[in-house]
């Protein structure tokens, strides 16, 4: 029996999570569900309906995971906590520095519903999260760095689109390469949020817009760039399609850990993702983490997970008895 798909948003990452569907044996899309006209949203599987968002209470029976696709950095803290009362829910809300928070309110919706919703799902927050917890096991004394890039964050380029006189954006997160080598020759260098990374911002202002406000207003942003050394580019809207309509992305987790009776023993463990699609590779995480939602809440588990909390078998479309032949 194939497990009830529906999306909420049809941006980037709503297109993703329907190529994703596609492609696993264990799942169907059976709806979309848009705040927009749903008349004017053209998707490309045939046959599934688009409906508003205003009638998702009627769909409470044909629904086993509810995937959140919000639109932008200020959706998802209102979207989740909503939807988790209706329906098992998963998200990929990614400002870390409000992943307890949101994971407090989500928590009590869904408890109070009976259902299990997993936030925080993607790379970052998500499989390097996963990295981090699995080598902070393994070398208990030691460091961790994580360096994202050089590529496009979604959240970022949300978050400055947001921004009143922005037309268009993108940013890009790029790592200092010295504090990069220094982290993989084991040096375990102690490095500020600035010394690790730089922050490009490529954006396109709307006619009259104030550039010197909407750079300030970029650089001092809490949260996104007011700790990072950022360059904002102020371009046309056909140079921003020309030279970065690309997703590409990715990064490194390092831990940097001793062992032995003098800690003479040096170890790096070092994860890394390259990623031609930022969006498509988050929604292939979106739905691992549906699947596994479905089976937490068979078991008749409640409330709010993250990644941290899923058995990884939980998040396999393969059974135990496959992957103890194939993958252990």
């Amino acid at each position: 029996m194939s497990t009830r798909i529906a999306i909420l948003g049809y941006g980037n990452l709503g297109r993703g999570v329907e190529l994703a569907v596609s492609a696993a044996p264990d799942m169907e899309l059976v709806a979309v569900f848009t705040r927009r006209d749903p008349a004017t949203l053209s998707i490309k599987s045939a046959g599934i309906p688009v409906v508003s968002a205003s009638d998702i209470e009627n769909w409470t029976d044909k629904i086993d995971v509810l995937i959140l696709c919000g639109g932008s950095a200020t959706d998802l803290p209102e979207q989740t906590p909503k939807y988790a009362k209706l329906f098992n829910a998963v998200d990929s809300f990614d400002t870390h520095a409000r992943i307890p928070e949101h994971f407090a309110n989500v928590d009590a919706s869904a408890k109070a519903a009976g259902k299990v919703a997993v936030i925080s799902c993607g790379w970052d927050p998500g499989m390097f999260s996963l990295a981090r917890v699995y080598s902070n096991a393994i070398l208990p004394d030691g460091n961790d760095y994580t360096f994202w890039g050089k590529g496009v964050s979604q959240g970022h380029s949300d978050a400055i689109r947001l921004i009143k006189g922005v037309k268009n954006a993108k940013q890009y997160t790029i790592p200092v390469e010295s504090a990069l080598e220094a982290v993989r020759n084991g040096e375990n260098p102690e490095l500020t949020t600035r010394q690790k990374h730089t922050r490009e911002c490529f954006v396109v202002l709307e006619d009259g817009a104030d550039a010197a406000a909407v750079e300030k207003e970029i650089k001092e942003m809490p949260n996104y760039f007011a700790d990072y050394d950022t360059t904002v580019h102020f371009i046309s809207e056909d140079e921003l399609l020309r030279d970065h309509s690309g997703m590409a992305h990715g990064g490194f987790v390092f831990r940097s850990g001793r062992t032995g009776a003098d800690k003479e023993h040096k170890h790096v463990i070092e994860y890394s993702l390259k990623l031609d699609s930022n969006p498509e590779f988050t929604t292939s995480v979106l739905i691992a983490a549906a699947r596994a939602a479905f089976r937490m809440a068979g078991e008749g588990q409640k409330g709010c997970k993250t990644m941290l909390d899923i058995p990884p078998a939980y998040l396999s479309e393969k059974s135990g008895e496959e992957l103890r032949a194939h993958l252990l």
